[in-house]
């Protein structure tokens, strides 16, 4: 600081001597005159500057050290805080301590005192959880509601079970298992596909079933609910057939011994429908060609029974008719005229001839078919294997869910094929056989006029 004071005055100086110096100097003509500093002005005002600068130097020194006294106040504060929690610490260490060790002598003496109870309530506590667990889901509760609330309080218990919990969970235990072989009857509320519930007249058998309206029943959270797919219709009117039984003589009805796991899979069992749409692309490619087959084919047969019986009602007339295969090869006959056997033969032959193509037309489409159908199943197969190793390759084999997929393609489009080739194989046999039963008497009467048309000639 005295370094920078000095400078400060020795510039000063300097300019004071400059400025005397320029002042010396003459002066230009148009210039005004200015007024000229004497060394005594320059030092009365270095030593004016360097008193203020002393002053506020000064000011500031006392300022830093007020801020430099507060800080250390606050430190010692704040280290005075830090030791007092410290100790607050090591007091609550030692007195939670103290209340542990409290604790632990009381849990000896009451373990003491209670004896040959302690094993006697941990059972009863242990049977209040297992009730507890089964009633959570029996369809028992629905009519009996509010139970497992005591249980679990019992079961949950870090007491000694007082007697009338000790007496609620025996009489529990005993209701259970006489509602078990009871078919009953009563009103509860039914949740509804919407999110409502409805008041409905229940009947229970036992802990196996529960049906409302001949409708299956699952108990679930608490509450009743319909099935999402209710079982065959046999099984429903069995179950229609407990609900309106009168006490006359006895109904039979159904129960599910797993209580109500069995009814529960009907929701995951797939439909006709679903079954179906397994296949895929290539299950309904089978399925429309097998359908087109087998209305054609059942056409084929209908018209060939028609004609066989066309034909044979002609070979008891006696005159020939052009409805029927039989009336045209006799016309055939009758235009070729009283010529030779070998003539009138090769004019039935044709005749014959002519009418084969018109029996047998169309049903090697069903034989195609029918042949097709096990192929375009075995591709479905092949095609949902494909996809099963796809899955497996990109997902691993940890989850079956993601091979069910391929899976059911695989397996659906092979019974779809064998399913519609089944049937045509045995459309076409016997649109087949009616065929051929109508061709075989034609050639017998054809051989017959033959035979009649010789005879007369001898």
């Amino acid at each position: 600081m005295n370094r920078i004071k000095i400078a400060s005055v020795a510039a000063l100086a300097s300019m004071g001597l400059a400025l005397s110096v320029f002042a010396q100097e003459p002066a230009a003509p148009a210039a005004p005159a200015k007024p000229q500093l004497t060394l005594d002005q320059v030092l009365a005002a270095v030593r004016k500057e360097r008193s203020e600068s002393s002053a506020e130097n000064r000011a500031r020194e006392e300022r830093f050290v007020r801020e430099r006294n507060n800080q250390q106040a606050e430190l010692a504060s704040v280290r005075a805080q830090v030791a007092a929690a410290a100790a607050e610490s090591t007091r609550l260490e030692g007195l939670m301590e103290a209340n542990q060790a409290e604790i632990d002598k009381l849990d000896q003496e009451l373990a003491d005192k209670q004896g040959q109870f302690q094993e006697l309530f941990g059972a009863a506590r242990s049977a209040a959880a297992d009730l507890t667990a089964q009633l959570e889901g029996s369809l028992i509760s629905a009519e009996f509601p509010g139970r497992d609330t005591e249980l679990r309080a019992i079961a949950q218990t870090e007491t000694l079970p007082t007697e009338t919990q000790l007496r609620f969970l025996w009489e529990t235990m005993i209701q259970q298992i006489a509602e078990q072989s009871k078919v009953s009857k009563f009103n509860a509320q039914v949740a509804q596909a919407d999110g409502t519930a409805t008041s409905k007249d229940i009947t229970r058998i036992g802990p196996f079933v529960a049906f409302s309206g001949a409708k299956f029943l699952v108990y679930d959270g608490g509450q009743l609910k319909f099935l999402a797919r209710q079982p065959a219709s046999a099984v429903t009117g069995m179950a229609r057939a407990v609900e309106n039984y009168n006490g006359d003589g006895f109904v039979r009805g159904v129960i599910d011994p797993s209580l109500g796991q069995l009814l529960s899979l009907i929701v995951d069992t797939p439909n006709f429908s679903e079954r179906v749409n397994q296949g895929g692309q290539i299950g309904w490619l089978t399925i429309g060609l097998g359908t087109l087959a087998f209305l054609w084919g059942l056409y084929k047969w209908v018209t060939l029974s028609m004609t066989a019986g066309a034909v044979r009602a002609q070979a008891r007339r006696g005159k020939p008719s052009k409805s029927n295969p039989l009336g045209r090869v006799m016309l055939a006959y009758e235009a070729v005229g009283h010529k030779t056997p070998e003539s009138i033969s090769l004019a039935l032959d044709d005749a014959i001839l002519k009418e084969i193509p018109r029996l047998e037309s169309g049903l090697n489409l069903v034989k195609i078919i029918s042949n097709v159908a096990p192929l375009l199943g075995l591709l479905g197969t092949v095609v949902g294997m494909v996809i099963t190793f796809q899955a497996i390759t990109m997902f691993g084999t940890g989850d079956p869910q993601i091979m069910a997929s391929g899976i059911s393609v695989a397996l659906m489009t092979t019974v779809i094929g064998l399913v519609v080739s089944i049937p045509l194989v045995l459309l076409h046999a016997f649109a087949t056989g009616a065929a051929k039963s109508t061709i075989q008497i034609l050639e017998e009467q054809a051989a017959g006029i033959i035979a009649e048309h010789a005879d007369g000639r001898r």
